[in-house]
Parts: structure tokens; C-alpha cells; sequence
């Protein structure tokens, strides 16, 4: 996309100060070339402008760019006492290369916003947004993948609702990255499948399990494995089951404080076991308020420049779903040196209940 030189390919507006320069650099050529001795020789300067302006502008821009500077050098004020037809038709042909370099540049750019789009509506459509509600729970959720211009890396989350509640996963595949996205994806549909089925979270992690097992098997891949906490909010309940697959605990945050919501622990899924040994489900009660806030390792194994932990349970504060996560990412960010692994988190609440809980701490 040319657009007289003002847009690059995919509708990218250049800053003013950028589409300018190439002008800036002629005026200022000129009025060296002018306050300086005919008999100093600048026309190597000149020549460098196409090739820059091939950078900034389209074909018709760099034309437009060469095509002045050509005649400028033709005026007797301009031009060197020295400079011959021959530079002259050098500068001709610097500028014609500089014109198909400047084609070529936008045509990359354009196949290159195409592949991006692309990709990003294909890691859109393994982890769309999350809602601000999925039934009666309150949903805030925050994903940064590890690898730069990605969307989708090896941790996954999502809330569904079911005929037995309203269902939340929260998982880390081995790895991180584009590498792990294919199993992201699979595990997403399991647990999208399982949820609408099963009857019990135990069925649903059997289900996960069954297709890490299943795809590493597939792929000969006797490493593959993942770590899970399912959450279950059954039908006019206040409470939710928790049952982890080798995860980090979630949190519990209400107007008292923080504490860790610890089911009985079990190994990761996709171990490849002659028997998926299902945990047990943790029954916690929810007062107004309450937020549960499930999250990946990436989150706790951020280390500062002195290498400490990132202490989540320390740091958290209570506040609504969507400001919630928010609110950690922004602190493990300046806590952080690098965050270096792929980061999830999920909150999740029944009920707003922002009134009371502010008023138990005194907001």
C-alpha cells in the first residue's frame, strides 16, 4: 500500500516526523550545496536520499523524492562544477533501483500484515476473550505469552457454562510458546467436550488426561504433560469444587485477606499411566465478594533482579475480577527483571460484591 508515501502496507500511518525526513534531508542538501564552493563535490550525498527514502516511502513517494532531487541537480546553482552527465545518470539509476526496492518493501509488508492477521485470528480462535460473565460468575482474565507476537503460548485457560454449573480451567502444557500451542488447542477442546458431558470435574480431567495420553502417543513424544486446576461453580451455590492436577493452588481473596486453596494433590496429566488416578475435589465455601484467582507458574516463578520469587499470596490485594488481574500483572511487572515464561490468570467471583467487600476493609 502506497498511498503517495504516507502509509506502509496494512494501513500502518507513519509518524509525521518520519514522512517528512526525506524533504527535510533535500532542503538542508540544497543549502549546503548552496552556501558551500561549487568546487566542493556533494552529489555523493544527494545519492543517498533514493535509497533512504526507498525506506519510508512507496514507489510513487521515492519517485516523487528522486525526481526532485534529479532536477535540482540540473539547475547550474545546484550542481558541482565538476559533476558530469555521466554522475548524473548514476544518480538516474540509483534512483530507479531505489523506486523497485521501495515496490518490493511494500509488497513484503503487505504478505507479511497478511500472515500476521491470519495468524492471530487462528490464536484467537484457540483462546478468545474472555467475557466479563459466564452465567452468574464474574470473569477477569489476563494472558502474556512468553514469545514475542504471539498471543497463545503453552498456558491456557476458559470458562464454560454446563447443565452442572459453570466450569473454569486453568492449565500449563509442557513448554511454551508456538511449539505448545497445538497441545493448548486439544486440551481446550477436551475440556470444552468434557464439561458439556461429565457429571463429575473427575470425568473432565480424566478426559484431559486421556488426550495428552492419546497425542503423545501420536506424536512419539513420551514427555508431554500438563498441569490443571478445574474449578466448578454448580447451579445456586455458593461455593465452588476445586480439583488440581498438579497446579499451583488458587487463591482465595475476600475483605479478611488471602489463603491458598489446597485440594488433595495429584500428579500432572498425560503421565501415561496404566490408570488415571482422579483427585479428589475440594468443596470451598464463597461469601460475598469472594474471589477465587487460579493462575500459571509463569506468575510465581518471575524472579526480581536479585532472583527472588515472585510472592503472589504476599502481594494480591482483593479487587473485582477484571481490575484484579490487571492489578497483578501490572505489580509482577515492575516486580519482575523478565518474565520469562508464559503468564495466566483467572478470576473469578459469583457475585460483584465490591460494596461489602469494601466496606469490610474499611473502603
Amino acid at each position: 500500500m502506497d498511498r503517495g508515501g504516507q502509509e506502509l502496507a496494512g494501513g500502518v500511518r507513519l509518524p509525521r516526523w518520519v514522512r517528512t525526513l526525506p524533504w527535510v534531508m533535500v532542503v538542508v542538501l540544497v543549502i549546503v550545496q548552496l552556501l558551500t564552493p561549487k568546487s566542493l563535490e556533494l552529489g555523493f550525498a544527494f545519492a543517498v536520499v533514493p535509497p533512504l527514502t526507498s525506506l519510508v516511502y512507496g514507489r510513487f513517494g521515492t519517485a516523487l523524492v528522486s525526481g526532485t532531487l534529479a532536477a535540482l541537480l540540473l539547475l547550474p546553482a545546484i550542481r558541482a562544477d565538476d559533476v558530469s552527465y555521466q554522475d548524473l545518470l548514476a544518480f538516474v539509476l540509483i534512483s530507479l533501483v531505489s523506486v523497485v526496492l521501495a515496490a518490493l518493501r511494500v509488497r513484503r509488508d503487505a504478505q507479511l500484515v497478511s500472515v500476521r492477521t491470519v495468524a492471530q485470528a487462528a490464536q484467537l480462535a484457540v483462546l478468545p476473550p474472555m467475557p466479563p460473565r459466564v452465567g452468574p460468575v464474574r470473569c477477569g482474565a489476563l494472558y502474556r505469552a512468553a514469545q514475542r507476537g504471539t498471543l497463545v503460548g503453552g498456558d491456557l485457560y476458559d470458562v464454560q457454562q454446563s447443565a452442572y454449573g459453570v466450569r473454569a480451567v486453568v492449565g500449563d502444557v509442557k513448554g511454551h510458546g508456538l511449539a505448545a500451542v497445538g497441545t493448548v488447542s486439544a486440551l481446550l477442546g477436551a475440556f470444552r467436550e468434557g464439561v458439556l458431558d461429565e457429571p463429575e470435574l473427575s470425568g473432565v480431567a480424566a478426559r484431559l488426561d486421556r488426550r495428552l495420553v492419546v497425542d503423545a502417543a501420536a506424536h512419539g513424544d513420551k514427555e508431554l504433560f500438563a498441569t490443571a486446576v478445574l474449578l466448578e461453580f454448580p447451579p445456586g451455590a455458593s461455593r465452588v469444587r476445586v480439583l488440581s492436577c498438579g497446579h499451583p493452588p488458587p487463591l482465595l481473596l475476600n475483605g479478611s485477606g488471602v489463603r491458598e486453596v489446597e485440594p488433595e494433590p495429584a500428579s500432572p496429566l498425560g503421565l501415561g499411566m496404566a490408570e488415571f488416578c482422579v483427585p479428589a475435589s475440594l468443596t470451598v465455601p464463597l461469601g460475598p465478594g469472594d474471589v477465587l484467582l487460579a493462575h500459571t507458574d509463569g506468575v510465581t516463578e518471575a524472579r526480581d533482579a536479585a532472583g527472588r520469587f515472585y510472592p503472589l499470596a504476599e502481594r494480591v490485594r482483593w479487587a473485582p475480577p477484571t481490575e484484579l488481574v490487571r492489578e497483578v500483572w501490572h505489580d509482577l511487572s515492575g516486580y519482575a527483571e523478565e518474565v520469562a515464561d508464559d503468564v495466566a490468570l483467572l478470576a473469578l467471583s459469583v457475585s460483584d460484591g465490591s460494596t461489602a467487600a469494601g466496606r469490610r476493609r474499611g473502603r
